[in-house]
């Protein structure tokens, strides 16, 4: 597993839900059209997005077995504050919980189950790593565009949104080898993700549903900080 791929998984869990493939999207009579709609929302939501709270569902499928061998829910947060984003996730199910947070350059991740805090710094994979986690919550259309190339693939169902299904490519070879395409489904109404699959050169993907988002409501500060005890263990993995 290369760095930046071990760094995403350990917030973008996100799979398929099931073996079987979504549905296939409705074509679009002018796709790019569609696609500038979208995009222009998203830049829409950007300009004026200030944090996004959710729950969620994260999957992860294993092309090796052919099924689904990891299932995390609870509630994810992103905040904007000047060019820096903050994400947090409570991981409640399976107990016992997990928690991770980003923010500025690094990444912690408390199991609680054994007190323990892993700790990981971007450093250089940052943009990168950046550039997964804020798809679709806070990113702006055309930052996206600037990162992968971009496909509109129709409109789909998701839960009780019609929502807009995208293929990203990362234009980063490292990127890409991490994730080499990405479906993003967008509500078009708000410019906000309600579905996440990113696929891994292997056969591998991961997929992340999203509902009850709310946008710009406040979080309180202590959700981007780690409830540690004084006997946590803090340890920092080198390359």
């Amino acid at each position: 597993m290369n760095r930046l791929r071990l760094l995403a998984s350990l917030i973008l869990f996100p799979s398929m839900g099931l073996i079987a493939q979504p549905p296939q999207a409705q074509s679009s009579p002018d796709p790019k059209a569609e696609l500038s709609r979208v995009v222009a929302q998203m830049d829409k939501t950007a300009a004026n997005f200030h944090s996004t709270q959710a729950s969620f569902v994260w999957q992860q499928y294993t092309k090796v077995v052919d099924d689904v061998t990891d299932t995390q829910k609870g509630t994810v947060y992103f905040r904007r504050s000047g060019n820096q984003v903050d994400m947090a996730a409570d991981v409640r199910d399976p107990a016992p919980p997990k928690y991770v947070i980003f923010s500025g350059s690094k990444v912690q991740v408390y199991q609680t189950k054994i007190d323990q805090v892993t700790q990981y710094d971007t450093g250089k994979d940052r943009g990168a790593f950046e550039s997964f986690l804020v798809l679709g919550f806070g990113g702006s259309g055309q930052d996206m565009l600037k990162s992968f190339e971009a496909t509109f693939l129709g409109s789909e169902k998701v839960a009780d949104v019609d929502a807009v299904k995208i293929n990203l490519v990362p234009k980063s070879e490292r990127a890409r080898n991490t994730f080499n395409h990405i479906w993003l489904w967008v509500d078009p109404a708000r410019g906000v993700s309600v579905r996440q699959q990113l696929f891994e050169a292997d056969g591998d993907y991961r997929l992340a549903d999203y509902s009850e988002i709310k946008l710009n409501e406040k979080i309180p500060d202590n959700v981007f900080k780690l409830r540690t005890t004084s006997k946590t263990k803090f340890l920092s993995p080198k390359e």
